[in-house]
């Protein structure tokens, strides 16, 4: 049998390793902000726009996709987990906001000359179990969110705010390793030398599923945002301390993990689109039980919420890498920027909802658009 027909499972884990040691770092950010908040006296609308800084380089994400057909991508997957470790392990000692905005720009740069290839490489190596092999890409991802916040905040209680750095070295040497056994995972079989017009037709075939899509992301993304980003601050404001708002998004990132590791694998059987609806009433739900319940149970339906959240990441990617195309780096790279352009915005814009009103207001309003998303899944079709 040609490689690539059957599922390889040990290039497969390592991709999925490789996203882990990316994604860890970038999981600093959220529970960090009650801390930059006092170091640097900024406001929740401050706190939106770093996450939109950080996610602005995902524009790029065509024009990365297009040079990765071009070029030995793979070694873009390889070098970026120490770029994103360095500029995100200076986030505490920055001395004023120029410098985290220039940081937080870093590592988006970075993030974004990661996910183009890395999910194109994961096709390549799952076979005909594409929905496997993006669970275990996304698990690689959650189990990092999962374990950031915890690994940061420990950092900051033994060491203090410059504990932070310490996780540079770690960074840099997940790039060495990754170089000896990723090094030959290729992207594209040749050199790809298409011109602009026939990626532009590409995205022409591309946009009925992208804008579906889109539409799904737009009206989940503020409640995700709800509880990826801001979840530290509006627990703090509940009256809870940093360590239980820490571990609550650990928790919910936890939970994250066993959703994205079983939805790829079930929408191969059930189908993707009733692996959506599944995920697109349950998160809702659930979320709203988290807000109207304190302590063991408040954390039951985090965890709850968090199996239906995440649930969506690996059948988007299922989806699009099934996508009949020659250009499947390119196509990868429109879905990430309409993935994260739409988080970014929305993130900012609870921010300044936040402060405009107030964030327990704020998480009842998402928590509404977020069932607006279930007719849009009805309207796609079966296959």
């Amino acid at each position: 049998m040609k490689e690539g027909q059957n599922f390889q499972l040990g290039k497969v884990s390592l991709i999925a390793i490789a996203h882990f040691f990316h994604d860890i770092y970038t999981a600093f950010l959220a529970p960090l902000l009650p801390l930059l908040r006092d170091s640097l006296g900024f406001n929740l609308t401050f706190a939106g726009f770093l996450s939109v800084v950080q996610r602005l380089p995902t524009l790029l994400n065509p024009f990365v996709g297009m040079l990765a057909e071009r070029t030995k991508a793979r070694y873009f997957v390889i070098v970026t987990p120490a770029i994103t470790a360095i500029s995100m392990g200076l986030l505490t000692v920055a001395p004023n906001k120029i410098s985290l905005i220039i940081l937080v720009l870093m590592s988006g740069i970075s993030s974004c000359f990661f996910h183009v290839p890395s999910p194109v490489m994961m096709r390549k190596v799952s076979g005909d179990r594409i929905g496997m092999g993006m669970s275990f890409y996304m698990v690689g991802g959650e189990l990092a969110r999962s374990a950031g916040p915890v690994l940061v905040l420990g950092a900051v209680e033994l060491w203090g705010l410059n504990g932070v750095t310490y996780f540079i070295p770690t960074g840099i040497l997940a790039s060495i390793i990754l170089y000896f056994r990723l090094r030959n995972i290729s992207i594209s079989e040749d050199i790809n030398s298409s011109s602009g017009l026939e990626y532009l037709k590409t995205f022409k075939r591309f946009w009925p599923l992208i804008s579906s899509i889109a539409l799904i992301l737009f009206f989940r993304a503020a409640m995700k945002s709800a509880l990826t980003f801001y979840l530290p601050v509006f627990l703090k404001g509940q009256g809870e301390t940093l360590w239980y708002a820490g571990i609550s998004l650990a928790v919910l990132q936890g939970a994250g993990v066993v959703g994205t590791m079983f939805a790829g694998t079930i929408s191969d059987k059930i189908g993707r689109r009733n692996t959506l609806l599944i995920a697109s009433l349950g998160a809702p739900i659930f979320f709203y039980l988290f807000l109207f319940t304190s302590g063991w149970m408040q954390l039951v339906a985090l965890v709850a919420t968090g199996l239906f959240l995440f649930a969506t990441g690996p059948v988007f990617l299922a989806i699009v890498n099934e996508y009949k195309t020659k250009h499947n780096s390119f196509i990868n790279a429109v879905f990430m920027t309409t993935t994260f352009l739409i988080g970014a915005v929305m993130v900012m814009l609870l921010g300044l909802l936040g402060d405009l009103l107030n964030l327990e207001l704020s998480y009842k309003i998402v928590g509404a658009l977020a069932f607006l998303s279930v007719p849009v899944v009805l309207t796609m079709p079966k296959d």
